[in-house]
């Protein structure tokens, strides 16, 4: 311990759910390997998926030699000494600007690589702004202003670029994408009779309990009907490993009671370095037999409030506070919740911590050890 455990059962629920969306709207769903990149279950993932997206060379390089299936690739901007690596794995490139498609673009063609501009409908609909790709000023897409301005469409029947990206929800559902599709098709719809393929972009939280999928399947169905000879593109990657995995921890000490009426409850696990989005989001992920304690007051229901912090040396490695029914003691085990996502992808060894081993629990209820970590992998790095 600790240990990340992927749960099969809920990844192919999540799988099943996402292939009758592309199976119903005629749409190619990739996964968004920010999100979820655990390789020993790529191969069950590549039955269900179009294949996967990247936006950076060592991740198009995972998708590609891993995955299979179609690699699709996007960054701000791409990195010159790496290109030529680069288009010898992916089949889609998406630009950021118009000055990397014309700084790239031509390479990308002769590859044989479609060539894709990521636009800024300027719609804004995710509610924490550091995830808003929309916001003002923002460093993603391109706006329809400074399209404009650029030219790259100033001839009727440009052939510089095959299709259109757009990505504006987090963490969403099917009203918020409503909004974003009309405000792209208002700036941009004129350029899509020239266009290959669009794609609708992440932050669709498809698989949540609540999600309207019928919604959705009339929504792109509606668009497809409207643009028959566009290919459609979506690229969820929360929702592909959405509560489809946990973290196993142990409490190490549990501290006296403080004057706010909570105990410190140290673990094995850090936020910092195992679930970073805990800080960086920020948000307080669900624990198993525990319920999110948000009072600045002691619970009169429970006398057990308990803060969770990590091993490191941090004071902000805390990873929320939790009311239980029953006392913690030290060695107890702490399961938290929808674990599978921005964990592996994201974690570090920050203070010399390891990370938690990989576990694959089948749908056998068979647990498989995928992968175990140690010292080298601190000290490789430094």
């Amino acid at each position: 311990m600790p240990r990340y455990v992927i749960d099969e059962a809920a990844l192919v629920r999540n799988l099943e759910i996402l292939k009758s969306v592309s199976e119903r709207a005629d749409v190619r769903i990739l996964l968004a390997q920010k999100a979820f990149s655990c390789t020993a279950v790529y191969p069950l993932c590549a039955k269900f998926l179009a294949g996967t997206t990247a936006s950076s060379l060592f991740e198009a390089k995972h998708g590609h030699d891993n995955f299979g299936g179609e690699t699709h690739v996007f960054a701000p901007a791409f990195i010159p000494e790496e290109m030529d690596e680069l288009l010898g794995l992916i089949d889609h490139i998406v630009f950021n600007s118009p000055r990397q498609v014309a700084l790239y673009g031509e390479m990308a063609r002769k590859r044989g690589v479609s060539v894709g501009l990521r636009v800024n409908p300027e719609v804004s609909v995710a509610t924490t702004p550091a995830y808003d790709p929309c916001r003002p000023s923002s460093r993603l897409g391109v706006t329809r202003a400074v399209l404009d301005e650029s030219g790259l469409f100033l001839a009727a029947k440009s052939a510089k670029v095959d299709g259109l990206h757009f990505h504006c929800l987090c963490e969403q559902g099917l009203d918020e994408l409503k909004k974003v599709l009309a405000g792209f098709e208002e700036k941009f719809g004129e350029f899509l009779p020239q266009m290959k393929w669009v794609n609708f972009g992440g932050g669709h939280h498809i698989t949540r309990e609540d999600y309207d999928v019928d919604g959705l399947v009339a929504l792109l169905n509606d668009f497809k009907a409207r643009h028959p000879h566009l290919v459609v593109y979506l690229e969820p990657g929360e929702a592909i490993a959405l509560n489809a995995g946990t973290l196993e921890s142990r409490v190490l000490e549990i501290q006296p009671k403080g004057a706010d009426g909570i105990y410190n409850a140290i673990l094995d696990t850090s936020a910092a370095c195992h679930m970073p989005d805990v800080i960086e989001m920020p948000y307080t992920p669900p624990v198993i037999g525990g319920v999110v304690y948000r009072s600045p007051f002691p619970d009169a229901r429970s006398p057990y409030i308990y803060r969770f912090g990590g091993p490191t040396c941090l004071a902000g490695d805390e990873i929320g506070v939790y009311s239980f029914k029953h006392e913690l003691h030290e060695g107890d085990s702490v399961v938290f919740g929808d674990m599978a996502i921005y964990t592996m992808v994201k974690n570090n060894t920050f203070n010399g911590v390891n990370l938690p081993d990989i576990v694959v629990r089948h749908v056998d209820g068979s647990e498989e050890l995928v992968r175990k970590f140690g010292y080298d992998d601190f000290a490789c790095r430094l």
